[in-house]
Formats: structure tokens, C-alpha cells, sequence
């Protein structure tokens, strides 16, 4: 397996033609404060001569990033309120995050962990991963494990088959999940054998695939997807709403059946978070509201995620889709309205 090695600094993006020398400046102060990684497949898909390019804004720095409103914080969703031991989140009863990196092979300019992930980040070994893994065998309560980071799959198969082995011991865990974008950022990675070292012995094997916009299947990536598949795999989807990348019909409709097309069940559409120097990417819960509405009835059943916003500071995730009923207290016989596709009122019976 040879893979590309990413383009980690400003200077590289310049050399590549991804930015332009005067703005070499500005944006150096940008990766002194949060990581820059652009892997080549991710470069091979930008328009250095579209200044709107939605590849470009997920991954090339920009000055905005130094604006930081008082409304942003550190820890959006408030992971370490949650973390009982280094590497785990334990905010749900029944699941726990296991957290094997801080490194990524790709840094979203949009990313709710960007104060803490990036290049030198200690991985979860030795005693630290001990600890953790007794954490969760001795918490019966613990159902599905999700492995996340950064981005677990930057892991050798030695070292993925090693934490596997361990993971398959724990008897009150079930379900094994992965959060990655490897697949869609540096598909190089995922052979057969990759995909074959994720399968945890005993537990059902779910992958998270993280994606943005629908120009990210490449050709390279859709075989990633297709091995990852045929090894056995569950795939669902993870997409952010991004004002400038995918905040329109066309091209989330256009996201929702890519993923389809290549055996990816769309599972959650996040609203995003409220990390520092992410503003530019914000758009209302009115507005996410409305595209994910566009998408009900003009896109099939399997093209539909569910629209979810963390509550900032860690209460949790909470579905926020638009609602199609509406309530009636006055008209005899119609306990509620029902809206169609069309935007159309239908009356709907009390039981």
C-alpha cells in the first residue's frame, strides 16, 4: 500500500498552486493556531480558478478562521464533561466514544475538535489505552463502541488487528463503529486487507463515512467504499450543512445519492457546531430546516438523514428536522393538519 503523503503547511499549498503568494502571509497565521493537512486526492479535486470551489473551503485555510465569536467555544459539544478516563466519552447510557488518535489525514476548516486534534497529538497507547479498555469492560452497560479521534483509520492493520483483538474480549459490547473520512480523503489506504483488519471477531462492524460535498466520490473512492462493503461492513454516512459547500437542493440531493449509489445509508446531516472561527460556515436552524424539507418526497426514503444539532456544552444530540404536522384545537373532527411534498394541507382525523 503506498500512501500520498499530504500537503501539511501553507508553503506546500502554495508550491501546489492551491493558494495564491500573497495570501501566504495571512494564512500562516492560521496554521500557527489550528492544523493544516490537504491530502493529494483532495487536491486533485480543487479549482484553483473557482474562488468558491466547495472542496477548496472545506480543507484550504482561510483568515476568517482568526475570528473567533463569544458565542464559539473550545469543546462545542462538551466532550471532556463526559470523559471518565483519557480517550473515552461516556455521555450516553448505552455507548461510548473511544478516542485512538488526535491525527488526522485531512483538517476540515469546519472541525468541532479543532483546539484539540492535530499533528504530535499523542495516540491512545500503552497504559493510557489499558485504562481505557477497562473502562469500558467493567461498564456492563456499554453496548457499541465508536471509534473516532481524529481519525482512527490513519492506524496501521497491525495496529487496528491488535486493538480489534482486545475489543473482541469485552463480551457486553456488540457493535463496533468507525468515524472516518480515510475512505473519500486518502482511499489509497483502504485494501482488501484494510478493510478485512476493522471486522472486530463477534461484533457487527459499522463504518461512519464522513463527506461534504458529491464531488468527493471519486473514482478511487468509490473503490474504497466497495471494499470496505464487501469485507462485510455496515456503512451509514456523517455530513455537515456547510454554507458555500452543500447548503443548496441540488447539491445535497446530489450528496444523499452518491452515497446511496455506493451502499452508504445517509444517517446524519449536523448542523454545525459551535467552533471557534467557523462562522463562515453557519447557517440558521430555519434555514438547514428548509433544505432538509426539499429533500422529503423529491429524494427516496434512503436518501433522507437525519438533520441533528449537539447541544453546545454537551447535552447531547437532538434530532432538528422541519415538521410536516401541524396542530388544530379549534376544527371539529382534525386532530392535525398534514403537509405534503407540495406544501399542500391535508386534514388528519383524532384516533
Amino acid at each position: 500500500m503506498t500512501v500520498h503523503t499530504p500537503l501539511r503547511s501553507i508553503d506546500a499549498l502554495v508550491a501546489r498552486g492551491l493558494v495564491a503568494p500573497e495570501r501566504r502571509e495571512p494564512l500562516d497565521a492560521v496554521a500557527r493556531r489550528y492544523a493544516v493537512s490537504v491530502t493529494p486526492a483532495m487536491a486533485e479535486l480543487i479549482d484553483p480558478a473557482d474562488p468558491a470551489d466547495p472542496i477548496a473551503r472545506q480543507f484550504i485555510p482561510d483568515a476568517a478562521e482568526l475570528v473567533t465569536l463569544p458565542q464559539e467555544l473550545a469543546d462545542p459539544i462538551g466532550d471532556a464533561a463526559h470523559s471518565p478516563v483519557e480517550g473515552v466519552v461516556h455521555r450516553y447510557p448505552d455507548r461510548a466514544l473511544l478516542k485512538l488518535v488526535h491525527a488526522c489525514p485531512v483538517y476540515c476548516r469546519f472541525c468541532f475538535r479543532r483546539e484539540m486534534v492535530g499533528p504530535g497529538g499523542d495516540a491512545l497507547t500503552g497504559g493510557k489505552l489499558d485504562a481505557a479498555l477497562a473502562y469500558l469492560a467493567s461498564h456492563p452497560e456499554i453496548w457499541e463502541v465508536i471509534m473516532t479521534g481524529g481519525d482512527p483509520l490513519i492506524l496501521s492493520a497491525r495496529r487496528l488487528r491488535e486493538i480489534a483483538k482486545r475489543l473482541a474480549d469485552i463480551g457486553h459490547i456488540k457493535i463496533a463503529r468507525w468515524h472516518t473520512r480515510v475512505p473519500m480523503v486518502q482511499p489509497e489506504r483502504i485494501t482488501a486487507d484494510y478493510a478485512r483488519a476493522l471486522l472486530i471477531p463477534g461484533k457487527a462492524s459499522y463504518i461512519a463515512v464522513h463527506a461534504n460535498h458529491p464531488r468527493e466520490f471519486s473514482e478511487a473512492a468509490r473503490v474504497a467504499l466497495a471494499r470496505l462493503a464487501d469485507a462485510g461492513h455496515v456503512l451509514l454516512s456523517q455530513s455537515v450543512l456547510l454554507k458555500g459547500v452543500n447548503a443548496d437542493v441540488a447539491t445535497l440531493g446530489a450528496l444523499m445519492r452518491a452515497f446511496v449509489e455506493n451502499r452508504v445509508k445517509p444517517y446524519y446531516l449536523h448542523h454545525p457546531d459551535l467552533a471557534p472561527g467557523t462562522s463562515q460556515f453557519r447557517l440558521s436552524l430555519e434555514e438547514g430546516q428548509a433544505l432538509v424539507k426539499s429533500l422529503r418526497g423529491h429524494l427516496s426514503g434512503l436518501c433522507q438523514p437525519t438533520y441533528i444539532l449537539d447541544i453546545p456544552g454537551g447535552a447531547g444530540k437532538i434530532p432538528v428536522g422541519p415538521a410536516f404536522l401541524s396542530g388544530c384545537e379549534t376544527t371539529p373532527g382534525v386532530e392535525a393538519f398534514a403537509e405534503d411534498r407540495h406544501g399542500e394541507l391535508h386534514r388528519y382525523p383524532p384516533a
